[in-house]
């Protein structure tokens, strides 16, 4: 038969403080998920995520996209993700820390992307947020923006808007009365 008391006191031998032995974390469910996802996660060569809190902290990361093609070719931006405990019903928070200027981020680092809101369902995933961003950067939709400005832009001028970018990711330069810092890989 097992003494119960002598493993407790055990245990509490082995904690060197007199405590009981912390018992492992029980994940929630959003962890659970997340974890599911991120070991799914295939990620291209140009885009990359890491953990600023440790990698034990999952439901704070940052995602580094750098486009290889497109408007935004050569740049590096940032984002900073923040996952709801009621994922995946809820969809992830996120901000673009990276200055842009681009027709769906306005210039506090909000994205407009559909399945970041209206259009998000429990069966989209993280992998689905970095591929609708990535595709942001290769076709941004100036139909649906946040920055209405750069949206007229790149409308009224294509050719204008991309040399404008270009010059803000390789040397930084003031577009529309706002600065925008090099932010080249």
């Amino acid at each position: 038969m097992i003494k119960l008391f002598s493993v407790k006191d055990k245990a509490k031998k082995a904690a060197g403080d007199g405590t009981e032995v912390n018992k492992p974390h029980r994940l929630a469910a959003c962890e659970l998920r997340l974890q599911k996802d991120l070991a799914e996660l295939a990620l291209p060569p140009n885009i990359s995520i890491r953990f600023p809190d440790g990698p034990e902290k999952l439901t704070h990361f940052e995602l580094i996209i750098r486009p290889v093609e497109g408007i935004y070719r050569g740049g590096n931006f940032v984002f900073d993700f923040q996952i709801p405990s009621g994922y995946p019903h809820e969809a992830p928070k996120g901000l673009c820390k990276t200055k842009v200027y681009h027709p769906n981020i306005d210039l506090e680092g909000k994205i407009c992307l559909n399945i970041l809101r209206e259009d998000w369902k429990p069966v989209l995933s993280v992998t689905s947020v970095i591929h609708g961003l990535h595709f942001l950067f290769l076709d941004p939709n100036p139909e649906d923006p946040l920055n209405k400005e750069a949206a007229q832009a790149y409308q009224e001028n294509p050719k204008s808007f991309e040399a404008a970018v270009q010059r803000s990711i390789m040397h930084g330069t003031s577009i529309a009365g706002q600065h925008f810092p090099a932010c080249h890989v």
